[in-house]
């Protein structure tokens, strides 16, 4: 089970910090993701960590600006948003994988989403 947290409504710059826990299975087992979905969009992959937290990758429309980063111990993903833009605005997904990859079809537990809505 994926639980997300930590999303709200932030001006445009400024910065907000999603969590995920996870319980129920092994957490360093699986690759974690970040997706996003915004009204009458397709989801999209927003960000990607390996179970050891040794790899990253990250979307083009995001690098340098989120960072995805875990906590084994406390089975908790999180994603560290700066220079939050209106465009970041969408409902966040934390979602885990066997491999880590951008591929959607490949997660197979997802979270409920958490709302970041960020004003101009």
């Amino acid at each position: 089970q994926l639980q997300a947290s930590g999303g709200g409504l932030v001006q445009a710059g400024g910065s907000l910090r999603l969590s995920c826990a996870a319980s129920g299975r092994t957490f360093s087992n699986y690759a974690m993701g970040w997706f996003r979905q915004a009204p009458g969009k397709e989801r999209e992959f927003v960000a990607a960590i390996s179970g050891t937290g040794s790899s990253t990758y990250y979307a083009d429309s995001v690098k340098g600006r989120f960072t995805i980063s875990r906590d084994n111990a406390k089975n908790t993903l999180y994603l560290q948003m700066n220079s939050l833009k209106p465009e970041d605005t969408a409902l966040y997904y934390c979602a885990a994988s066997m491999r880590v990859n951008t591929d959607y079809d490949s997660y197979i537990y997802w979270g409920q989403g958490t709302q970041v809505t960020v004003s101009s």
